[in-house]
């Protein structure tokens, strides 16, 4: 194919809902050949303040101040006549353009959520045009594409849901099996939870990620509940773990800890010791955001009691950004670290960012946000970079399913 066809020829952005029917972008790139593809961003509940800034309209005779007309006029009017005519398959040079036309630390004037969907829609169309499928395109390198574990989200609290539980997710991990394997056990568990749930009279309606979301007399009952569905399913904890979302930012206030749905306050030291001694009775194999974006000292102490047992991933804490990893590397503070493309705004600077914790040792987890679209990108991301794991909720929701059927398609593929 040649160059003239792979120059961009169009880049057109509107807004639409995501799956909590709150607006976001999407962005359609169509190039001199024909090629065009599509990219739409999602959004989270639970942020870290030091994430790239999502910008929203702020009317609030319009979807409660939500829209997203600004991005997506950011995108129609300003990204769009800048980038018409480059080359599509030269994405550094374009998302560092579109990084240029903003001209902040954090993307505050065009906005992540506009510039990310370009990105994103970017890659895509060249690999159309290079006849490429979107993960083989991003991993030039792989000779076969090795498939993520699954860490299914079935069990919601936190910021995530309406109930009385402080823990924001409740995750099981088939960490021992194949993908196929562990997508039926994360099938099979999840329903068993279902009818687990519907016995004891608790409620089975679901949260923003698919998950189940009851009252319960504690969030230890929540793990013992999933537990009992492992085991009641038929698989063993050898081959399916537990990996729990803390999100405790949302507690951290004046160096403590506060439980919001318990009335509870802690300290870093004694969180670390709930959660060794809640690793010590369960199969806990990760905890995400077990303490505050800020709270290093914490975040050291907590990797050098834990470390050595789970992963201990950092979500608020590095938002995936390139300085926020670079300190926590430089700090030993923990040994994980969750990637989300909206957290930071481009596709060249995610990748950075995996490639910083890879040679560090840190494992990394491609994650989707508790609102979402059913854009598929993270899993071709995932299987790019060779992600050990990948967040995509429950095995419930289409916006969740669609990310675990493509992998599936991936996989069919060879």
């Amino acid at each position: 194919m040649n160059n003239e066809s792979r120059k961009i020829k169009s880049v057109r952005a509107i807004e639409i809902l995501d799956s909590r029917g709150n607006p976001t972008v999407e962005v359609q790139i169509t190039l001199n050949g024909g090629s065009c593809a599509t990219a739409s961003v999602p959004s989270g509940a639970s942020t870290g303040i030091h994430e790239a800034h999502e910008l929203r309209d702020g009317d609030m005779a319009l979807f409660g101040g939500k829209g997203v007309i600004k991005a997506v006029n950011n995108v129609n009017e300003i990204i769009a006549p800048a980038i018409i005519g480059m080359d599509a398959t030269e994405q550094e040079k374009i998302d560092a353009l579109m990084l240029e036309l903003d001209g902040t630390d954090n993307k505050s004037r065009l906005g992540a959520n506009a510039i990310l969907a370009v990105s994103i829609a970017l890659s895509r169309v060249a690999a159309r045009a290079m006849g490429a499928q979107l993960y083989s395109y991003l991993g030039r390198e792989l000779i076969k594409p090795k498939l993520p574990c699954p860490m299914f989200n079935v069990l919601n609290g936190g910021a995530h849901a309406s109930n009385n539980i402080d823990i924001q997710e409740f995750m099981i991990v088939p960490h021992g099996l194949g993908y196929m394997e562990g997508l039926r056990a994360g099938s099979e568990i999840y329903h068993t939870l279902g009818k687990i749930l519907k016995k004891r009279g608790l409620s089975t309606g679901v949260g923003d990620e698919g998950g189940y979301a009851p009252n319960l007399e504690s969030d230890e009952e929540a793990i013992e509940l999933l537990c009992q569905a492992i085991g009641d399913a038929g698989y063993s904890f050898s081959d399916v773990g537990i990996a729990l979302d803390v999100a405790s930012s949302e507690w951290f206030e004046n160096g403590k800890y506060t439980l919001p749905k318990r009335g509870v306050t802690k300290d870093y030291s004694e969180l670390i010791a709930y959660y060794s001694e809640l690793s010590e009775k369960y199969p806990i194999i990760s905890i995400e955001d077990g303490l505050a974006e800020d709270d290093f000292d914490g975040w050291r102490e907590m990797t050098r009691a834990l470390g050595g047992r789970m992963m201990l991933v950092g979500d608020d804490l590095f938002v995936t950004n390139e300085k926020r990893l670079g300190m926590g590397i430089s700090k030993g503070a923990g040994n994980a670290i969750l990637i989300k493309p909206n957290q930071i705004g481009t596709l060249t600077e995610t990748l950075r960012v995996i490639e910083l914790a890879r040679q560090n040792g840190y494992k990394y987890i491609i994650s989707h946000r508790s609102g979402d679209t059913d854009d598929t990108a993270i899993a071709d991301i995932a299987v790019a970079t060779c992600a050990e794991f990948i967040k995509s909720g429950a095995p419930c929701r289409a916006e969740r399913v669609a990310k675990y059927n493509r992998l599936l398609e991936i996989l069919h593929l060879y």
